[in-house]
């Protein structure tokens, strides 16, 4: 059986193929495909929830199994074609949090207070309480781990989070709107294709040593939770660009300024939902401007292609214009967006 089949998540939709019993007896085809829900699993089965019904299937008959994107719900191509809400669900998992726990739908992450992402509610579909309720709850879980509730509401570009019920509620109580940010998606192989050309990528599915003290030198890093946030997708891949082998004279640098051993690009592709997020892009001041970045973004969209996977998003600042410029020449395109409402 394929690899990632064991690791399917259930409650994703997905596609699975395997072997007839007997061939068709009208086409000859000796191969039939499922594509659906993925409602269980066990050592003998995977069954699968279609628009035709259900549908159980032999371990030892599958010959390929792998989660696809959501169905779309908007016309427009694949990476615009996703719902604002299915876009969010497929964004939850691609960035990790060191505990996660259902309310009804709603998805509360807590991680120590390292990133936003790690550490509020993705507030999608029905908490299973009044809403009132449900975000006392919310705050209970959160006061609880010494955090305060944030909660990431989102909606289409410029939309006012005091026009969402949840959010006016959020405003009525004085939860402050912040940390506005724009969704991005576009297509794996658009992005592979806009390649600006670079040195050598390093690519893999975790993160080394280099790696991760590279990254902790980025950012302000919480011992034990950062780790578990950045490893916490179903699949990863991560990149480093290092200095040396030939890269003063890609760059155009003094062979002096070239030197050294630490990584000075950084990346991260998280893969859940048959989509890859890209998020822990980082390049050293000393060498901005040179396109490490967008050199490394492509290369990384083009291995998860290679991987079977083709559609991408990230997330940025809604005020960020250089990176949304530098995107937007990736072949990005502006989605939806969403910001954070912190209590008081």
């Amino acid at each position: 059986m394929p690899d990632h089949a064991a690791a399917l998540p259930l409650g994703s939709r997905v596609v699975v193929r395997w072997r007839l019993e007997q061939a068709d007896a009208a086409t000859g085809a000796s191969l039939t495909d499922a594509v659906g829900t993925l409602s269980a699993a066990d050592e003998r089965t995977l069954t699968v929830q279609t628009s035709r019904g259900t549908v159980v299937v032999d371990r030892d008959r599958v010959v390929a199994a792998k989660e696809v994107p959501p169905k779309p719900t908007r016309r427009g191509a694949p990476h615009r074609a996703i719902g604002i809400e299915e876009l969010q669900r497929v964004m939850a998992p691609s960035w990790g949090a060191v505990e996660r726990e259902q309310l009804g739908d709603w998805l509360l992450r807590a991680s120590s207070g390292f990133t936003q992402r790690g550490n509020s509610v993705v507030p999608l579909g029905d908490p299973g309480l009044p809403l009132a309720d449900a975000v006392d709850r919310v705050e209970q879980w959160y006061a609880a781990r010494g955090l305060p509730a944030k909660f990431a509401v989102a909606g289409p570009q410029g939309f006012d989070p005091a026009d969402d019920a949840l959010g006016a509620l959020l405003v009525g109580r004085g939860y402050s709107v912040g940390s506005l940010t724009l969704n991005l998606t576009a297509a794996t192989a658009a992005v592979a294709a806009a390649d600006p050309g670079g040195p050598t990528v390093h690519i893999g599915p975790d993160p080394d040593g280099v790696w991760l003290e590279a990254y902790h030198r980025t950012r302000t890093t919480v011992p034990g939770a950062t780790e578990l946030v950045i490893t916490g997708s179903p699949r990863h891949l991560f990149g480093h660009v290092l200095p040396g082998g030939g890269l003063s004279q890609q760059l155009g640098l003094r062979p002096a300024d070239a030197a050294g051993t630490a990584p000075i690009a950084l990346g991260r592709l998280g893969i859940a939902h048959g989509w890859a997020g890209l998020g822990a892009v980082w390049t050293d001041p000393a060498y901005r401007g040179r396109g490490l970045a967008a050199h490394l973004t492509a290369r990384l969209c083009a291995q998860a292609r290679e991987e079977g996977v083709h559609l991408v998003h990230l997330q940025v600042e809604h005020d960020n214009h250089t990176a949304q410029r530098l995107y937007e020449r990736l072949g990005f395109d502006v989605h939806s967006s969403y910001a954070y409402l912190t209590a008081p």
